[in-house]
């Protein structure tokens, strides 16, 4: 670890390294904070079903032309999110490649904050049957903000020690339901009483909208100017261009991953469980609307009540990794969601107490078992690679998260219910599990060089 983290005390001199670490994460938290507004109000909630109205008013026949292709409206916001993870995919690698050679991984964060800001803040301008701009506008943003999630996360391993880790990265997540939450809130009452507010319902979702960037934008302010760059470290001896030396980055960075085995190993067991969390959460709306008979309205209160539970979840499950150790937690966790899953097979139609104690579920797990999985791969991975392996961490989630929405189409295709098709997502808890299982903590945390904490 770089700088005051790990400096060795003098006689005599006050170690300042823990209260320097202490304001940089409080200043870290924030990120969180900030960009949980993007993906809860814009890329949760309002940005699919605003873009198909906007959709409708350009068909011809209910069919646009997207790039040649005859879509139907319905269709555009998944193609238009597909495209955009893709582009992550393939981007994110030599974006960490590049963090990893420069000390200003804040100013990257920051800079892509902005940006995806500034690109999400263009949907206000989304009117009448002007898809395109809708459509650009969420790709540019989508993107940037899975770049500025790489520099935040690789800032994780320098603004903490392996002992600190779960504690912050808990925290982290939990500012973040708490910010995405109450903005999704003020949001939720805009929308619904927009004819009391003197306003239609496209402007307040258009404005919603807007409020999302402006809160992203304003709130990256606060890690902008609270968190210091660090110097670089233990990087590989390459030539040429900022640009060529990144490209030698990622490439001996490929190669040297066959050293840290461990790592690629819950990689992979991330890879399924977190697909399986996702295609949960992308399709409790469409579960509880279609299959039990529940109004949108009642479906989104819902949605901010698993926020509201989330926070204490993810600070709940900081606190039993401090205990326990984050890989038995983790599996706790992926066993509650394997409950979840089954318990929504028999839950009863339109009853709506079982719904949401569901939900309450569904908060207590969603964000421990993310926030334990970030911190717990940053003790696997090799110090002066944070930005690299996070980059890998986020393309190959977004590269491969199309997966269990395959299988939960496809199971529905077949079966003609959402019941088994939920339930079989099932699947990749138990897989992602069972590989997780088989990961040595301990040998992982020292083939990378990293100190072990005291409770693995």
């Amino acid at each position: 670890m770089e700088g005051d983290s790990m400096t060795t005390q003098t006689p005599g001199v006050a170690d300042l390294g823990p209260l320097n670490r202490a304001k940089e994460q409080k200043a870290w938290y924030y990120y969180d904070w900030a960009n949980s507004a993007f993906s809860t109000t814009i890329a949760g909630v309002l940005f699919a079903p605003y873009l198909i109205a906007i959709a409708k008013e350009a068909a011809v026949d209910d069919r646009i032309s997207v790039l040649g292709l005859s879509v139907a409206p319905g269709a555009l916001p998944s193609f238009i999110i597909t495209a955009s993870t893709l582009l992550s995919a393939v981007l994110l690698p030599l974006l960490g490649a590049v963090a990893d050679r420069t000390e200003r991984k804040k100013d990257m964060l920051a800079g892509f904050a902005w940006a995806g800001a500034l690109a999400a803040s263009l949907l206000f301008f989304v009117t009448g049957d002007n898809w395109q701009l809708g459509a650009i506008s969420f790709i540019v943003a989508n993107i940037c903000f899975g770049a500025s999630a790489v520099f935040n996360d690789a800032l994780l391993c320098l603004i903490s020690t392996e002992e600190e880790r779960d504690h912050v990265s808990s925290r982290g997540w939990a500012y973040g339901y708490a910010g995405g939450g109450i903005l999704l809130a003020i949001n939720f009452v805009m929308v619904s009483f927009h004819d009391s507010l003197g306003m239609s319902e496209g402007f307040a979702v258009r404005l919603s909208m807007l409020s999302a960037a402006l809160w992203w934008a304003g709130f990256t302010l606060i890690p902008y100017l609270g968190i210091r760059n660090h110097p670089v470290a233990a990087l590989e001896p390459v030539s040429g261009g900022i640009v060529s030396r990144s490209f030698g980055q990622l490439w001996a960075t490929l190669k040297d991953m066959r050293n840290y085995p461990v790592a690629l190993t819950f990689l992979v067991a991330y890879l399924f469980f977190n697909d399986g969390i996702q295609t949960v959460i992308a399709s409790a709306s469409i579960y509880g609307v279609e299959e039990l008979g529940f109004a949108t309205g009642t479906v989104l209160a819902t949605y901010l009540l698993v926020q509201a539970v989330a926070v204490a979840g993810a600070l709940g499950f900081g606190r039993a990794a401090a205990r326990y150790g984050a890989k038995p937690v983790i599996l706790v966790g992926l066993v509650i969601w394997m409950a979840i899953v089954t318990v929504a097979l028999f839950l009863p139609e339109g009853q709506l107490v079982p719904f949401l104690v569901l939900g309450v579920a569904i908060g207590v797990v969603l964000g421990g078992t993310q926030a334990l999985a970030r911190s717990y791969f940053s003790l696997l991975i090799p110090r002066g690679k944070e930005a690299e392996y996070f980059s890998f961490y986020h393309a190959m989630d977004r590269g491969t998260s199309w997966f269990g929405t395959l299988v939960f189409g496809l199971v529905y295709q077949l079966s003609g219910s959402y019941r088994p098709a939920i339930f079989a997502l099932i699947f990749f808890f138990v897989v992602g599990g069972a590989l997780l299982l088989k990961v040595d903590t301990r040998r992982g945390i020292e083939q990378a060089g990293n100190a072990v904490p005291r409770s693995v």
